[in-house]
């Protein structure tokens, strides 16, 4: 039996080392030219993990849960093709990948665009991007925001359009883009839910402009925007942002201001709340947001998110106070490694949700709070 074995080797041998041979490639699979491309590539895979214990109390909410939550993974894509042209892609795999209607893009793209250095102080961009919105709520990832305000929660945050940026003095740079208001039609996106003598316009544009300033030495800092978008024909939201940021060694402090007054409502908040099978109209969100940010040593940094939302709705008429939301959210990270920026956190996130008596009367509303405990890691690694 041994020698039949031996035998058998030996008649492979030659076989094997033929196979090898013919199957080995004279040249590598990305050619040599090519591999100078890739050193301006960037392949990123971003990751968000967290264990989360949380419990709802108030009106009818009355339940617990715990469980592990996937809250951001994305794979991102950017480089550099040419002197003067950049390109930026991310696919956000927790995202629904059903192609829009409107700018035939599934939600899971939520990047897609290049840019272009048309001198040295003017950008072009065009593709699917972010809203020049303003803010430093706005302005982190989606990866690094454990909860949103009301507004950014509900805000359409990735639109097609084109865009431009110039740089008009060292200290100071100015936005300007137009993009299309939403992903979707209108019928599309709202069913048989419409409200009185709505039509879809020809184009649900949105045209937004912002400015972006630094102050002694890049202490102080300023994002300001103001955007004006048609969702239907002669309807549209004003949307105004004020964001401020001062930073001083190991302490960073942000505040913001938002204000939306929408004659259809975009963010669907009073919709939910009113509840009468139609869009509500003339509405208003006013919100404050402040972020505080202290590295206590290179492994361990504390923040505190505090926010505050004010929804109305008869903007014109009555006026009508319906919601006030508040929000808690202390947080330490702690970075164990020097080279790689993982940051494992543990926070808590408290929310009350305060409905006015003209709210409780008309609506039935209730007023809620949520109560949560998160622990988990933030991940934006860098593959190539």
């Amino acid at each position: 039996m041994i020698k039949l074995y031996l035998i058998s080797l030996l008649l492979l041998i030659p076989v094997l080392g033929f196979s090898q041979q013919k199957d080995s490639l004279g040249e590598p699979i990305i050619p040599s030219d090519k591999i100078e491309l890739l050193k301006n590539i960037n392949f990123t895979f971003d990751m968000r993990l967290g264990f989360q214990a949380y419990t709802f109390r108030g009106g009818d909410n009355y339940y617990n849960g715990i469980q592990f939550l996937n809250g951001f993974t994305a794979l991102g894509i950017s480089g550099k093709l040419h002197e003067k042209v950049n390109f930026t892609f991310r696919n956000r795999f927790n995202k629904n990948s059903d192609v829009q209607t409107l700018d035939r893009l599934g939600s899971n793209i939520e990047l897609a665009f290049i840019d272009i250095k048309a001198s040295p102080k003017l950008d072009i961009r065009l593709g699917k991007m972010n809203p020049f919105y303003g803010g430093y709520e706005y302005e982190y990832s989606p990866l690094y925001v454990l909860e949103y305000n009301d507004v950014y929660n509900n805000v359409l945050a990735f639109v097609t359009g084109a865009g431009i940026t110039y740089q008009a003095l060292e200290n100071h740079k100015f936005g300007f883009q137009v993009l299309n208001s939403r992903t979707m039609h209108y019928d599309d996106l709202y069913g048989d839910i419409v409200a009185e003598n709505i039509q879809e316009p020809d184009w649900p544009v949105a045209y937004v402009g912002n400015w972006r300033g630094s102050f002694f030495d890049g202490k102080l800092q300023t994002i300001y925007s103001l955007s004006h978008s048609y969702e239907v024909k002669k309807r549209g939201t004003t949307f105004f942002t004020l964001g401020h940021k001062y930073q001083n060694r190991n302490l960073s402090l942000m505040y913001d201001f938002h204000y939306s007054y929408e004659e259809v409502d975009t963010k669907g908040i009073l919709t939910s709340i009113v509840n009468d099978q139609s869009i509500a109209e003339d509405v208003l969100y006013i919100e404050n947001w402040i972020r505080a940010e202290y590295r206590f040593n290179p492994k361990f940094t504390g923040l505190l998110t505090l926010m505050t939302s004010s929804a109305y709705d008869n903007v014109k008429t009555s006026n009508d106070h319906i919601r006030r939301s508040y929000g808690m959210i202390p947080t330490i990270y702690y970075s164990p490694f020097k080279n790689l920026d993982l940051r494992f956190f543990l926070a808590y996130i408290g929310r009350y949700f305060d409905y006015s008596e003209f709210a409780s009367q008309n609506f039935g509303a209730s007023s809620y709070n949520k109560n949560e405990v998160r622990v988990g890691f933030i991940a934006p690694l860098l593959l190539l």
